[in-house]
């Protein structure tokens, strides 16, 4: 389970960090116009979140001290999805193609959150 843990969390973050890096070359507008309600500012600022969650998420390969960032990470990013979820929503677009793929890393996000603080903690 172990295994299984440290593959989702490095998945995640190169995940995350591609957004991130997606999201200073993009605009909202240009990346899903359902997100367009996003400032620039705080879709900026979205994108080094983004960053700080996904080294949050490889901090304890380093130092096992950082072990508690990975749960705290992993919430951080599911709740950005759920936040673009409902701004889909908001939207009144009925592609739900995009809040899907939001949901299911939202899901798995949690997954990692709750075995990593819960089931199997890095010790």
């Amino acid at each position: 389970m172990n295994i299984l843990f440290w593959v989702l969390q490095v998945l995640l973050a190169l995940h995350t960090a591609v957004g991130a890096v997606w999201k200073f070359s993009h605009s909202a507008e240009q990346t899903m116009p359902s997100l367009s309600a996003i400032p620039h500012g705080a879709w900026l600022a979205l994108s080094i979140f983004e960053l700080l969650c996904s080294v949050g998420l490889l901090l304890p390969v380093l130092n096992k001290r950082f072990a508690m960032l990975v749960p705290i990470s992993a919430i951080g990013i599911a709740l950005e999805m759920l936040l673009f979820s409902g701004l889909h929503l908001y939207s009144g677009d009925t592609n739900y193609g995009p809040m899907v793929y939001w949901l299911v890393v939202a899901v798995l996000c949690v997954f990692l959150a709750y075995g990593r603080f819960a089931l199997r903690p890095i010790i």
